[in-house]
């Protein structure tokens, strides 16, 4: 029975890397940018929540955390990265790299290394049988799921998702049609912090508070995405469950055997096997270079 709650448990986490994993695919989709800066993302939105739940209600904390992060995402593509095009790949990397410990130092300035309190929004647990799930992990994956669905309709019915979708596809083509290819790279950026923030207000839900280690999340968002394949939506929620599973139900069976901290590299064995066996991911593009 323990296998079954470790189960639930590791599908309610994975479909919240899902949701992480998203905002990383949407902007290598849109720029061939691995951003590595997407876990200081997650940390800079939950930390925006918790400090404007202090004075306004929940529903217009979260709102407001969201619509800043988004604009905060806007601004880094625009003032940052934009000045880079043409650069090599390499230095457009090092750059999120560099932002990633940037937007921790400044998290840690101004809330200090200790674990903050984190507001529940339900209590409580289900119990079916012997197993039990916290109310909020059920609230997690609904919400999860929910902003998926809401991506997967933006990308194939708006025209601004469609749009996306061309600049992913071919960026020369799309210049040529008059697309703005600049702004698309924006935009990516700017849903990218949203569905970061909702993450991180997520997971402030679950682990009942936070610190800047939040930002670790990224690592294992970065294993979620190599495994479902980079440039793949359907990988990222494919490999957000995978991963969520492997964690949960590998931790809970091996650390009580080779020791704590086995749970956090298992997302890093499960990414490092599934490269062996296929580079590009499960779902992701194989690309053929002639030589």
């Amino acid at each position: 029975m323990d296998i079954l709650q470790f189960l639930v448990n590791g599908i309610v986490m994975g479909g919240i890397y899902a949701l992480i994993a998203l905002g990383f695919v949407l902007i290598y989709k849109a720029s061939k940018v691995l951003n590595f800066a997407q876990g200081e993302l997650v940390m800079v939105g939950a930390f925006a929540f918790l400090a404007l739940y202090n004075v306004l209600p929940v529903w217009l904390a979260a709102l407001i955390s969201i619509v800043l992060t988004g604009f905060m995402g806007f601004l880094i593509e625009k003032a940052i990265l934009r000045p880079l095009i043409g650069e090599p790949i390499l230095s457009v990397i090092m750059v999120t790299l560099g932002l990633s410990y940037l937007m921790r130092g400044v998290i840690l300035t101004v809330f200090g290394p200790e674990i903050k309190p984190f507001p529940q929004f339900v209590s409580g647990s289900i119990h079916i049988g012997e197993v039990v799930i916290p109310k909020i992990y059920l609230v997690g994956f609904v919400v999860s799921l929910a902003v998926i669905a809401i991506f997967i309709f933006f990308f194939k019915k708006t025209i601004i998702g469609i749009t996306m979708r061309a600049v992913a596809d071919d960026q020369v083509a799309a210049l040529s049609l008059g697309v703005s290819v600049e702004k698309i790279f924006a935009i990516s950026w700017a849903i990218s912090a949203m569905v970061a923030t909702i993450g991180g207000i997520l997971l402030g839900n679950i682990f009942g508070g936070i610190n800047p280690d939040i930002s670790y999340i990224g690592l294992k968002v970065f294993a979620v995405v190599i495994l479902g394949g980079l440039d793949s939506i359907a990988g990222a929620i494919v490999g957000g469950i995978i991963i969520g599973i492997c964690e949960s139900v590998g931790g809970g069976l091996l650390e009580p055997i080779v020791g704590g901290g086995f749970k956090d590299v298992i997302p890093l064995i499960v990414m490092l096997f599934i490269m062996a066996v296929k580079p590009y991911g499960l779902f992701g593009t194989e690309r053929i270079e002639r030589v």
